[in-house]
């Protein structure tokens, strides 16, 4: 969700999200509120929802655009070139942008930051929104920056992306680190109601084309316990998805878990494993972060007091974390 960049309002900004949630099975909503929701909505016309956008091509935007076949890639690349490399990926309506808060504890490392297909300044087409697909196109970007291996970070969604990265490439992937990953779909614990609305057929199409700050404010409100500062970047990053890049990227996520929970995808692949999860998660049941154990010698830190997103809730100890742990997984 993009739009202009406006005047800093603490209240305002108070509190966000990496985006509406994936939907773990449709809600039991009372009748009575939809109806009176969708009176109020539906008197808008849907002509033009997102139709007209859902072609959108990548914009460069401080970094740079990546041409894969189907849709390009915005990338962006920080510290030195000749230091082990570092991925970062964001969550669900995330962008490069959610992980400013880490990169001075990464300084000393090469540091490459991908928008997702559909997010960001990447470009937002029609389909291609598959985990194992949106792994293929971080792999095929890490190609051709000639880059031959990497520790891939993962928040939230991106977790799931990072894991299937992993997965397919061996060659490349020499440890992964996930930060509040839901671990299995029936973790899930929930979204905001204006999240859910958004996820819900007809209604939540309206809803997008109707989107303000405000509403993707609530849409987000579960994502952060601490109350910490947003960027107006982060907002403008939602508000510039389409609709179809939002809710396919969550079914796609859904459909990921519910064939095979993380910690079984990571148990056999004898990677070094990193997992922080924040003690106040309110996306994520805080308990299935120990689901992880399943994962040999797997590493597991609980940030107390933080909630899903501790990039911006808890930088100086996440990036601490995530710095000590590339020590372990440079390639010697």
């Amino acid at each position: 969700m993009d739009e202009t960049n406006t005047p800093y309002d603490k209240r305002a900004h108070s509190r966000a999200d990496a985006a509406p949630g994936p939907p773990r099975g449709r809600r039991v909503w009372s009748r009575r509120r939809i109806m009176l929701l969708a009176a109020g909505v539906l008197a808008v016309p849907l002509a033009g929802n997102t139709a007209s956008v859902l072609t959108q091509t990548a914009e460069a935007s401080g970094g740079q655009i990546v041409r894969l076949p189907g849709g390009d890639l915005h990338v962006v690349q920080d510290g030195a070139p000749g230091a082990p490399t570092v991925v970062l990926l964001h969550g669900l309506a995330g962008s490069t942008t959610w992980w400013d808060p880490v990169l001075p504890a990464l300084r000393d490392r090469h540091v490459v930051r991908v928008d997702l297909l559909g997010h960001g300044h990447s470009a937002k087409p029609a389909g291609g929104y598959g985990v194992a697909e949106q792994a293929r196109r971080v792999g095929s970007v890490l190609d051709r920056l000639g880059v031959r291996h990497v520790t891939v970070v993962g928040h939230s969604t991106g977790g799931a992306v990072a894991t299937s990265l992993a997965e397919q490439r061996h060659d490349l992937v020499g440890g992964i680190a996930l930060i509040d990953t839901g671990p299995r779909a029936n973790a899930y614990i929930g979204d905001s109601l204006t999240a859910r609305l958004i996820t819900t057929p007809v209604i939540g199409q309206v809803l997008w084309r109707l989107r303000s700050d405000s509403t993707i404010r609530d849409a987000l409100s579960t994502a952060f316990t601490r109350n910490v500062p947003i960027p107006d970047q982060v907002i403008a990053d939602v508000r510039g998805m389409t609709y179809r890049s939002l809710t396919a990227t969550s079914e796609a996520t859904h459909a990921f878990l519910k064939q095979q929970p993380v910690p079984d995808r990571l148990a056999h692949l004898g990677l070094p494993t990193l997992v922080i999860f924040g003690s106040q998660d309110r996306r994520w049941q805080p308990s299935s972060a120990q689901d992880y154990r399943r994962v040999p010698h797997a590493r597991i830190e609980i940030l107390a007091g933080v909630g899903h997103t501790p990039m911006f809730e808890d930088p100086d100890t996440t990036g601490a974390l995530l710095h000590g742990f590339t020590l372990t997984t440079a390639p010697r």
